[in-house]
């Protein structure tokens, strides 16, 4: 059911729009005011999904109204209702971010459609909202240790900018999560976020992947594909374990961050591209520079800010806080009642050895919640998640 506010003066108008509104949908929950103040504070102390509102009216006219709403509000969607010869005015209202305006008296197809786009408008933009919400939440780096303030305070600090990042810490410590949150928090928010595993995609097909290729530019190329530096033009590329990336992609890479143009394979046309890449590694890229296996020069592009992220055995006392997090994250997604856990079953948890960081912590909690009764004890832990 959507909630509409008719701002009008003219109380006539008022009973045509209601009567329009009604007969197309039922189910609208209609609400009225007869004066731009009236609007005002009813959209203060009530949520809608659209406002229909006059510009010509008493104490606040519909211009104010519209950008005094948009200072907290800026998703509500207003039609803007004009007599004839207040064009200008409507125009002025959608430069302030109006989602239409309709002459008055108001045509009944007109009026539907721009009511139905609008509505559905709202719709996707809170369901947007909403999956934002879910994602944020799934990549929520948990953890009130000093190490990871340290980190929450490094990612406020570099997030509104478009410096590279390169996140470094063992496999499982949750590099990528740090990657997520500088994204989300940035002003590229909006546009994707593009995640490539240089470790898990052939080095022959690795610059195809991020650059794309054009079709016959070799065997398997049977159409135009684009890559990823394209797919995350305004937004951020995550390149994951870098580490491993073959020294020829290392080489276009670089040339992508030094002149923000790639080619695809088999081309030779530049395509220019706007991407903030943010890149991890679990290995010691110095050691790989002397070794031969990695540029250095692109080391020095890369790693403009850098980000360590802790083993789960230099962060002990975030352990309990993880459990609780892992336990009821898990129960929900699982459909199990959430189980709780004694303490000697957390303080056995705390002295293991986690070798495989949050990710192995997860797994085993997993397995426990599943497996083990409630409350969960010592001795669950030692039958479901020993390594001995």
């Amino acid at each position: 059911m959507s909630k509409i506010l008719i701002i009008e003066d003219e109380e006539a108008i008022r009973r045509v729009l209601v009567r329009i509104l009604t007969e197309e949908d039922s189910s609208f929950e209609i609400k009225e005011a007869s004066d731009g103040k009236k609007g005002l504070d009813l959209i203060k102390n009530e949520s809608f999904d659209l406002v229909l509102c006059d510009i010509k009216m008493p104490k606040v006219d519909g211009i104010e109204l519209l950008q005094r709403t948009r200072k907290t509000n800026l998703t509500l969607p207003f039609i803007m209702l004009t007599g004839h010869g207040n064009i200008e005015t409507a125009v002025e209202s959608m430069k302030l971010g109006a989602y239409d305006f309709i002459s008055k008296p108001p045509d009944l197809n007109r009026l539907i459609n721009s009511v139905r786009n609008a509505l559905e408008k709202k719709k996707l933009v809170t369901e947007n909202k909403i999956l934002r919400q879910k994602v944020a939440k799934k990549y929520e780096i948990i953890g009130n240790s000093k190490s990871i303030m340290e980190i929450h305070a490094i990612i406020d600090k570099v997030a509104q900018t478009d410096a590279r990042v390169l996140i470094t810490g063992e496999s499982g410590t949750g590099k990528e999560l740090v990657a997520h949150n500088i994204h989300e928090r940035s002003n590229r928010h909006k546009a994707s976020f593009i995640e490539v595993n240089c470790a898990a995609i052939p080095s022959e097909l690795i610059e195809s992947e991020l650059f794309g290729h054009l079709k016959g530019s070799f065997t398997s190329a049977i159409k135009d594909r684009q890559g990823k530096f394209e797919a995350a033009n305004n937004g951020t590329l995550f390149l994951d374990e870098i580490g491993d990336m073959s020294l020829d992609a290392q080489a276009k890479v670089l040339r992508a961050l030094e002149e923000s143009k790639i080619q695809r394979v088999g081309s030779q046309k530049d395509i220019s591209v706007d991407v903030r890449v943010i890149a991890a590694t679990n290995k010691d890229l110095k050691k790989e520079i002397e070794n031969g296996n990695f540029r250095e020069d692109l080391y020095h592009r890369l790693a403009v800010i850098m980000v360590e992220v802790p083993e789960l055995s230099r962060r002990k006392s975030d352990i309990p806080i993880l459990i609780s997090h892992f336990s009821k994250l898990i129960s929900k997604e699982q459909g199990i009642e959430a189980k709780e856990f004694k303490k000697d079953s957390i303080k056995l948890l705390e002295d293991y050895d986690w070798s495989g960081n949050i990710r192995e912590l997860r797994n085993v909690i997993e397995r426990l919640i599943i497996l083990a009764g409630n409350p969960i004890s010592k001795d669950d832990v030692i039958l479901f998640a020993s390594k001995k």
